[in-house]
């Protein structure tokens, strides 16, 4: 795998491939643990995990809060279509809905709508107001059709 860092490229090699394999299954993994499970001695694979982190590679650590024990079980899928798509709309959509909070995901799509939001709340009632009072606000909004989940199957918290 080659990643590129400004300038720079980085090839991953099967050492970094491991570290990033074993974080994915721990991130609380200790320096000492991870080198342990990657076969290298722990200074190198600080180093390697510094560069990883340097060149963007590993992005973060966060912990994985259960949404539902947190009184966030309703998702919701929202199609937004807008009313301008030239380069400085874009760009002002794309700064106003980071803003909202309940917004869990923003994909910009190829398809007869603009953006697929992932949106996050208590409720139904939660989730109208979001979207009336917020989502429908944003820059250049001309429409947005909604999709409510029944029940999440897989998703990327594992």
């Amino acid at each position: 795998m080659v990643v590129e860092y400004g300038a720079s490229i980085a090839n991953l090699d099967d050492f970094d491939r491991k570290i990033i394999a074993a974080l994915v299954a721990d991130g609380r993994m200790t320096v000492t643990d991870l080198a342990h499970a990657v076969g290298l001695s722990k200074t190198p694979c600080q180093v390697r995990l510094r560069k990883l982190i340097d060149w963007g590679v590993i992005r973060g650590f966060q912990a994985i809060v259960d949404p539902a024990k947190m009184g966030l079980d309703h998702v919701a899928f929202a199609e937004v279509k807008l009313s301008d798509t030239r380069e400085q709309a874009l760009k002002e959509f794309n700064l106003a809905v980071r803003r909202i909070p309940e917004v869990e995901e923003c994909h910009m799509i190829a398809s007869s709508f603009d953006y697929l939001l992932k949106v996050r709340t208590s409720d139904i009632r939660r989730y109208r107001t979001v979207l009336g009072e917020k989502i429908s606000s944003l820059p250049h909004v001309a429409s947005t059709s909604t999709f409510v989940a029944m029940e999440t199957v897989k998703d990327s918290r594992g």
